[in-house]
């Protein structure tokens, strides 16, 4: 990943999950991570549980994310946000290049406890 006189730095990409998972958690109008389930996601196990997917080649990073967003929310507003959101903590947490972030929007979570 980045090297000096001292030797070098690698991430996992568990790390890497963690920061996307806490940079789309962090946008309002996410709900929560839905599971990514059945099919090809089963082969690859990492991240398939949580609701986000990393892939790495070289220094570049792809994100799949599948949300649960709130009620009236804007879908179009709250994906971009979470795409920007993702990206720029990585860059910056990391240093790592995006290739892209794509964003599942899986299901809305109505509250009925509001009345």
């Amino acid at each position: 990943m980045t090297e000096n006189a001292q030797g070098k730095t690698t991430v996992s990409p568990d790390v890497l999950t963690t920061i996307a998972r806490l940079a789309a958690l962090s946008v309002p109008g996410v709900s929560r991570l839905a599971p990514v389930s059945g099919g090809v996601n089963r082969l690859f196990k990492r991240g398939a549980g949580d609701g986000v997917r990393i892939e790495t080649e070289e220094n570049t990073v792809f994100v799949d994310l599948h949300l649960v967003l709130q009620q009236d929310v804007n879908i179009r507003e709250v994906s971009r946000n979470v795409q920007q959101n993702v990206a720029r903590s990585i860059q910056e947490m990391v240093g790592m290049e995006i290739g892209h972030v794509n964003i599942h929007i899986e299901d809305i979570d109505y509250e009925d406890n509001e009345a």
